[in-house]
């Protein structure tokens, strides 16, 4: 690696000590920065010359680092998930900025997802809402015959497409209302999409749907913003298929 390619920035970051302390931005200098790291790479530099100094790292959330698990969350320059399309935080790279830029990082901004250290916040209700009904119930003991269920094509495709969403928690972030209605339309969409799913079909999108709601997330106006930065690309039409669904069931339920 060509060490004359490396240059510095200014990194901007939220420091919050626990869930019921203030918070404020702090600036840090980063040097040695390579345009081949991930955005990650440089915060993990950042955090090493903070424990030399004694100083406490920067709590941030990450795992597979390939933009598969959704836990690396960041607003990046008012952008969620930063300055790319369709991305996560892991897939950024410091080519994107340059020497001497200021970097402001902060944690997603949402009512329901309360920021617990610095730039971690506690992304659970989405989990609570997966537990109110993002399943289906099925016989224990042997698997199934793979084709004893057939599906149709569009729909199979359909339902993979809903079930690309790596609950990042984007969505909500980006929102200016804070809805889960992307999260939740996708969830709803995969299983009512798929035979398998029929069973439970009503009873999920009322059980979350309630879920959604009591969680304290907003309503969706039709923004689109959701969309737009989710990074597997999940579709609003998956937000009109979780009205439908909601509506029919609550339709029949009162029968």
């Amino acid at each position: 690696m060509n060490s004359s390619k490396h240059f510095s920035v200014i990194v901007r970051v939220w420091r919050q000590a626990g869930p019921v302390e203030p918070g404020k931005m702090v600036s840090y200098k980063v040097a040695n920065v390579s345009p081949d790291m991930s955005f990650l790479e440089m915060l993990d530099i950042l955090n090493d010359s903070l424990l030399k100094k004694n100083e406490a790292p920067v709590a941030f959330e990450s795992d597979c680092r390939e933009g598969i698990c959704g836990t690396c969350g960041l607003v990046v320059n008012g952008d969620v998930h930063g300055p790319d399309e369709h991305s996560t935080v892991c897939q950024l790279h410091m080519r994107r900025f340059r020497d001497g830029d200021v970097i402001t990082v902060e944690p997603w901004r949402v009512k329901a997802f309360p920021v617990l250290k610095d730039l971690v916040v506690d992304r659970s209700a989405l989990d609570r809402m997966m537990a109110a009904g993002g399943f289906i119930s099925v016989n224990t003991g042997a698997a199934p015959e793979a084709n004893s269920i057939p599906v149709e094509k569009d729909k199979a495709e359909e339902a993979m497409d809903a079930a690309a969403c790596i609950g990042c928690g984007a969505c909500v972030a980006s929102c200016p209302n804070g809805a889960a209605m992307l999260f939740t339309g996708a969830k709803i969409s995969q299983l009512a999409l798929l035979p398998q799913g029929g069973p439970e079909r009503a009873a999920r999108a009322l059980s979350m749907v309630a879920a959604m709601d009591k969680e304290g997330f907003g309503n969706c106006t039709n923004e689109y913003e959701c969309e737009a930065v989710c990074p597997k690309q999940v579709k609003v039409a998956n937000i009109a298929r979780m009205n439908r669904e909601f509506l029919l069931a609550n339709l029949f339920s009162k029968r």
